[in-house]
This record gives C-alpha cells, structure tokens and sequence, in this order.
C-alpha cells in the first residue's frame, strides 16, 4: 500500500490539532481494505453529499452576494438566499478542501489536502484542477533543479523538493490568498509555498525565499492593510518585503502555534493555539497578550458591520471586541460544534465547523456576555 493510498482513503473526520492545522482540517482514518477499489481523490469528483450542511464544513467566502462554503472529500456548497438554502456545486476532486477564497464576484480559488488548487471563474458554480500535490512536487524540484548558486537556501529548496516528491505531493495546502485576479498564493506544510502572476496558469515556488530554517507549517496568509503577512507553526510570524521579493520574520510574541490573523484599525491581532492571542499597534514591533475568557484553540476570525471584531474557537465560541481587540466577551449564541471558519455580513455570522454550516445574528454592541 502507498503512502499516498494510506493516508488518502475514506473517511475524513475534523479533529482539534495537537500542533498543526493539518489536523484541525482533517485527519484521515483509514479502514477496510485500502487495495479494494481505491479511487484516488486527487483525481476523482467529488461524490453528492445532500447533508453536507449539517456535517463538518471547512471554510467559506464571498462571491459577490453569493455564499460559497468548501469541506472534507472536495464538498463545494453554494447558496444564493444568505444561507438560507444551500445546494452542491461540482468539484474535480474529492480530496479535503479546507480554504476559499474569491478575489472578485467571479474569479476564487479553493486549496486543501493533496495539494489541490482548485479555480472558478463564475462565482463558484464550476471548478477546476490547477495543481495538484504530485504536479506541484514536480514542479518545485525541476525549477530548484535549474537555479545556480551554492547558498544554503537554495540546497535546503533542493533537498526538499526531493523530499516533497518522494512523499509522491502528499502535503497539504492549507490557505490562499489573491490580491486581485492575478497575483496569489498558496502555502501549506513544511514551509510549501508557490506564487502566480497569470491566475494560477503558472506557479513559482518560494520556498527559498521564506525566513522559515526549520520548514514550519505555514497556516494562513492573510494582507491586512497594504502588508502581507503569513502565520504558522511556534510561533511563526512572517511579512513580506516587497523589495527583496522575501518573506521576511517578525518578532514572535510566542512559540505557540498560530492559526491567523486579523486587525482593526492599526491593531494587528494574531491567535492560535490554546487561547493563545496577541494584538501589536506598531507592526509587530511590539506585542500584548490579550487575555481571552477561553483556554479553546481559535481557529477563525471576522469583523461586523459596526467595527467589532468576532473570533471562533474550536469548543464553539464565539467571541467579540469592541475595543480593537484590547478585550474579548463570549457571545450569548454559541455555536454547535467547533469553529473551523467564519464570515461576516452586516451584524451576522455565517460559521463552518464541525456541525456543518450555521448562520448565527450577533446581538447589538453593548449586549454580548
């Protein structure tokens, strides 16, 4: 049996992580006979799935006024009424999807385990394959086999590209971020990073040009303000410079592991594992612990209509600031289930997590417990 067949096969359950997002994601267990009429979800479409609402869903973004949610097995949903109704769109593969994101009303990109990239052009209705984990492996080592020089970044790349296809593109990738129709990323485990100029046509791995020595995961890329930034395993805070075209390390406030970022104002706010955030007002020059009323992983974030910001964790909760992120209260509405992802619209949340998609109102400022 192959690693690939091993780890891919049947029934994917969202867990809470022990150090990684991977396995907030999923963690894939395997049962029966894997040598029985194995279907390689890379390339395999995605099966129907008529109660994929109401089990556990990944992410979800905004395509134009329409809703677009993406889950385990390559599940895509699609809703028109503001959550109201939701219905499943077709997707190439089966593999879990974990990230979404669209960068106009039309043009989103969905990334998950396998290394899957997938692309839509019409709000999410129709989807296809732009890399996948084996194509990206192969990519990654032909180009690194091409670059000269001696520095240790580029024989660290090498070493890892060889590494990446031996694991046959088992890595997952984890987030996506386009800044327009354009330029975009994707990033993932063990420091796996590519950039596009053409929409995803081409790719271009940057694993030299992280400042990431140990080949952490990277969990999210997120640009907040006019700064690109990239959160990850222990701690991991990067920016990128745009001169030197690098990733570039903050000082980390933390060796615990992040799971993303959001701001208010000129508040930056990181946040990850076990209760763990942190809130910096001169770009990551200086941090403050923010004293969250959980000891619960956060696991995603948003902000409401009127400025205040929302954080889910991974027991349900939702939590709210009003003070850029000084203090946080628990909303009186929990969710059922943990929080894997969260948006925002006007004073309501629309919420993926281990109970399937909820559309949750917030109560007016002043009122949260």
């Amino acid at each position: 049996m192959s690693p690939r067949t091993a780890r891919a096969f049947v029934p994917v359950v969202p867990v809470v992580p022990a150090v990684t997002l991977a396995l907030v994601a999923a963690a894939c267990i395997v049962t029966g006979d894997a040598n029985a009429a194995f279907h390689d979800p890379i390339d395999t479409p995605a099966a129907a799935a008529p109660n994929a609402t109401h089990e556990p869903m990944m992410s979800v973004a905004l395509a134009g006024k329409r809703l677009v949610a993406v889950g385990p097995r390559g599940v895509i949903l699609l809703s028109d009424d503001d959550a109201a109704h939701w219905r499943q769109a077709p997707s190439p593969v089966s593999s879990d999807l974990v990230s979404v994101m669209f960068a106009t009303p039309q043009q989103g990109w969905a990334v998950g385990h396998d290394g899957q990239v997938l692309h839509s052009a019409d709000g999410g209705a129709t989807w296809h394959k732009q890399l996948d984990g084996i194509q990206a492996a192969k990519l990654m080592q032909s180009f690194y086999s091409h670059q000269a020089g001696t520095s240790p970044d580029l024989k660290t790349a090498q070493d890892e590209a060889a590494r990446f296809l031996a694991d046959m593109g088992g890595r997952p990738f984890l987030d996506v971020w386009f800044d327009n129709d354009r330029s975009g990323w994707v990033v993932g485990s063990f420091n796996i990073i590519f950039h596009t100029k053409d929409g995803g046509k081409t790719w271009e791995p940057w694993f030299d040009r992280v400042d990431n020595p140990n080949a952490l995961n990277l969990h999210t890329i997120r640009r907040i303000g006019s700064t690109l930034y990239i959160a990850g395993e222990q701690g991991l805070l990067l920016k990128l410079d745009e001169g030197a075209q690098r990733f570039v390390g903050l000082k980390t406030p933390s060796k615990s592991s992040f799971f993303g970022m959001t701001s208010s104002g000129s508040t930056l706010i990181a946040y990850g594992l076990l209760g763990n955030a942190f809130r910096t007002v001169d770009n990551g020059q200086t941090w403050q612990k923010i004293s969250l009323p959980t000891g619960a992983s956060v696991l995603a974030s948003g902000q409401l209509a009127d400025g205040r910001l929302l954080l889910g964790t991974q027991a349900g909760e939702l939590l709210v600031s009003s003070d850029h992120g000084k203090t946080f209260s628990r909303v009186a509405t929990p969710v059922p289930g943990a929080v894997f992802g969260l948006m925002t619209r006007g004073s309501e949340a629309i919420v993926t997590g281990a109970a399937g998609l909820s559309r949750i109102e917030l109560p007016v400022a002043g009122s949260a417990k």
